[in-house]
């Protein structure tokens, strides 16, 4: 159980600042923008996630 909630909050955190960063350089954004934007922040989240794995010694 713990490693899928450490899992989870990793994602969370790389969406969160992947997502702050999209918002940041697009500036006003509409509905269809925040999806692309939402979607685009969870794959570079998982990304990020995995290169991290791909990488870790443990």
């Amino acid at each position: 159980m713990r490693a899928g909630a450490v899992a989870v909050a990793e994602f969370l955190g790389w969406w969160t600042v992947l997502a702050a960063l999209w918002l940041l350089f697009i500036g006003p954004v509409d509905g269809a923008e925040l999806a692309v934007g939402a979607t685009a922040a969870a794959l570079g989240a998982l990304a990020a996630r995995a290169a991290r794995r791909a990488v870790s010694t443990r």
